[in-house]
């Protein structure tokens, strides 16, 4: 259907009665699109962006549009639709037994790192409370459906030796100390996104040559791993337990680059009262005008514009540019052909997260096929490399018991209970979680797509889709984080800002700042310097 038909269509869905149609127009015979679009294109408005996704992406692009006005008082004003409820997308919180006095659990996206630089600096500058995670992985087994293939004690210093020992002798010394290299030398290629000479980009695929990532994205975490004279066997069993958890994803199928941030876990910490706040300070801050349970159905061009039309669920309004910061096959939003065909198709991976709450300390020894007084560890990773070997494949990605739920004093029920957090590719049942812990308290059950699919590629969907329509989302199947959404962002505002009014976030140059406002404690050659924060 064409723009035009298109429009003609709303116009009579907004019309209460069309009873005549005339081979020419009359002016007081406009319809009210027309209208709308008359009355916007000449009133003396502000300038206006609309984001589309009120998630990591979308909150984190109207915070940086409002660094760019506080510091070069660019005029626009920021709307931001989600169809959702809440603020966060993916990240988002419940609490056990619905009971608000109790702690809160993740039900997605659960931590960030140091070397997340935007989500760390947030969390300080918004003075948020954080919690690391270096207790409740102090245990950790991995799982290949069928037995133990190793168990990882921490915590006391014999325990560590043991530790230690158990790994040199299953994988050898090489192995962890390679992939470790590997790791390393990608964080610092990573860390140079934050620096004042960080690129700008409209091109995934030269974003990746400049960062000299091409093996990285073009080889499975196995092929890349393999060619760096690692072992099979450790990248099969270690380095997929972290790609299992992290992705839904076997090391055989998702690219290197995805695989080795999965292992970059230093400093793994999130914010005590959910991660969500963040995006929700980003929000507040930003000063943009929110629009919640508000689903955007389509975004058009105006004809003889360069300007966009956005019809939502409570209206239609016209833009001076577009940021769609969500999955585009996941709004269902319809845009111009010739658009949509620029954005390929991005399955993701379906995942099944089950919280819980139980008085057992630990899982059943007797589903492991264990003795009644075997010790089984706190957080139980997967391999799929049993499966490789003909056995079963293991019935969850992970299960994760996260301490105990501290119930107010003199409460009905004051056993101690702990925290469970399961993810697996299909519904647990209630009698499994009876088999699995015994006695099971609260249940709390969420199914959505959680990750992108990600194998090698060399092919991604353009930022800049047309003049003022962007796409943060393109970054996906190279980086898909919470933190790397907020990178996306920012680079989207940069290009978009430049494209509109001539500066962006740091200045009116596409590759580094060009002026000194910002935080003069920390100059261009710091290690906190952090690009859009500084500059």
């Amino acid at each position: 259907m064409s723009l035009l038909a298109k429009l003609v269509v709303y116009s009579l869905l907004a019309s209460s009665v069309v009873c005549l149609q005339f081979p020419f127009k009359l002016p007081f015979f406009k319809q009210k699109e027309e209208l709308l679009i008359e009355n916007q294109l000449t009133a003396p408005v502000t300038p206006t962006i609309a984001i589309v996704g009120a998630g990591a992406a979308g909150s984190s692009a109207a915070f940086w549009i409002s660094k760019a006005k506080e510091r070069f008082g660019i005029d626009v004003e920021i709307d931001v639709y989600e169809r959702a409820s809440y603020v966060g997308g993916r990240s988002t919180i419940v609490y056990p037994y619905n009971d608000t006095t109790l702690a809160p659990m993740e039900l997605g996206a659960s931590i960030f790192v140091d070397a997340n630089k935007n989500l760390m600096r947030a969390a300080k500058e918004f003075n948020l409370t954080l919690k690391d995670f270096i207790d409740e992985f102090a245990d950790t087994g991995l799982w290949d459906g069928q037995k133990f293939n190793i168990v990882l004690n921490e915590g006391t210093y014999s325990k560590s030796w043991w530790t230690t020992l158990k790994v040199l002798w299953r994988y050898g010394y090489s192995a962890p100390m390679k992939t470790q290299s590997v790791v390393k030398n990608m964080i610092a290629d990573y860390i140079s996104l934050y620096t004042a000479a960080s690129p700008r980009w409209d091109d995934i695929a030269g974003l990746v040559e400049r960062m000299n990532w091409t093996d990285f994205v073009n080889s499975t975490t196995l092929e890349y791993l393999s060619s760096k004279g690692i072992a099979e066997k450790w990248s099969r069993e270690m380095v997929e337990a972290a790609t299992r958890v992290n992705y839904g994803q076997d090391v055989d199928k998702i690219h290197a680059l995805e695989g080795a941030c999965s292992l970059a876990a230093t400093g793994a910490s999130a914010v005590r009262d959910g991660n969500f706040l963040i995006f929700e300070n980003f929000l507040n801050r930003s000063g943009a005008n929110v629009y919640l349970n508000t689903e955007v159905r389509d975004i058009l061009r105006v004809p003889a514009s360069s300007r966009w039309i956005i019809h939502t669920t409570s209206g239609s309004r016209i833009y001076n540019a577009i940021i769609l910061a969500a999955p585009f096959h996941q709004t269902n939003i319809t845009v111009p052909s010739d658009l949509s065909e620029l954005i390929p198709p991005q399955p993701y991976v379906r995942l099944h997260v089950t919280l819980l709450t139980t008085k057992s300390e630990s899982t059943n020894p007797a589903y492991f096929g264990l003795s009644p007084d075997e010790k089984i560890p706190k957080v139980i990773l997967t391999t799929h490399e049993g499966v490789r070997n003909g056995g079963v494949e293991p019935e969850f990605n992970s299960i994760s018991v996260h301490g105990q739920i501290q119930k107010v004093p003199g409460s009905a029920d004051e056993d101690p209970e702990w925290k469970v957090k399961i993810f697996s590719k299909e519904r647990v049942s209630d009698e499994w979680l009876e088999k699995v812990f015994g006695k099971v308290g609260w249940v709390y059950r969420k199914e959505w797509d959680a990750y992108p699919v990600l194998p090698p590629t060399t092919k991604f969907p353009p930022v800049r889709l047309d003049q003022g329509f962007y796409y943060v989302n393109a970054f996906e199947p190279f980086i898909s984080t919470m933190e790397t959404e907020t990178i996306a962002s920012r680079n989207v505002v940069d290009l978009l800002l430049h494209e509109e009014f001539g500066s962006g976030i740091c200045g009116s140059q596409l590759s580094g700042p060009e002026t000194g406002e910002g935080d003069a404690s920390r100059d261009e050659g710091s290690e906190d310097f952090v690009l859009g924060w500084d500059c």
